[in-house]
């Protein structure tokens, strides 16, 4: 499987909080809901429902996956909502239990075996594994080399602080950029690969 990172993202690389004001207040942070004003469906919903379309599954972080099994399962009905909902999801978490897993079709990965039993994921057979927000794990799976394809809404905002995908290690990695697309509201959609393999 290959995995892929699909994120709303500030020009200053935040991605905490894009979808509402109450989604991820950590740090004091007050501009939750700030991708609102950027979102077109054409362009944005449009890149959204592209990398849900080549998703065989979804990997999630605790509060994200949270976030959306709050939200989708009430949706049932609409095409996008049931995809969400029909396909098979993975969690990372050292605080949730399986008796908490009530999205269907939800398996529980242990935090401390995280990079171990995504690598197997991995290297099994099928399609993409897409990861939305999840700003911690994806920040792991870049420092572990483990993104095959990163998917970038980039909108016209500065949010001066916040929670980042990117790692802080020192490692340089190269990636080549093999397709961008501006919307209408400003955002750059733009499709990274690793430079080797682009």
């Amino acid at each position: 499987m290959r995995i892929v990172i699909s994120e709303f993202i500030s020009l200053d690389g935040v991605v905490q909080a894009p979808g509402g004001p109450d989604e991820d207040t950590d740090g004091g942070f007050a501009h939750g809901g700030w991708s609102h004003p950027f979102f077109d469906p054409e362009v944005v919903g449009g890149a959204f429902d592209d990398a849900l379309s080549g998703a065989k599954a979804l990997l999630f972080g605790r509060r994200t996956w949270q976030t959306m099994a709050g939200a989708w399962p009430e949706r049932a009905g609409d095409p996008f909502a049931d995809r969400m909902n029909a396909l098979p999801k993975y969690v990372v978490s050292r605080t949730l239990g399986d008796d908490q897993l009530t999205w269907e079709n939800t398996t529980l990965i242990p935090g401390d075996e995280a990079v171990a039993r995504i690598r197997q994921l991995r290297a099994s057979d099928g399609g993409d594994l897409l990861v939305m927000g999840s700003p911690s794990l994806v920040r792991t799976l870049l420092s572990e080399g483990l993104v095959d394809e990163l998917r970038l809404m980039i909108m016209p905002v500065l949010l001066g602080g916040g929670k980042s995908i990117f790692p802080a290690d020192g490692g340089l990695q190269a990636l080549k950029l093999v397709s961008a697309v501006t919307s209408p509201t400003g955002v750059q959609v733009c499709t990274y690969r690793k430079a080797a393999e682009a």
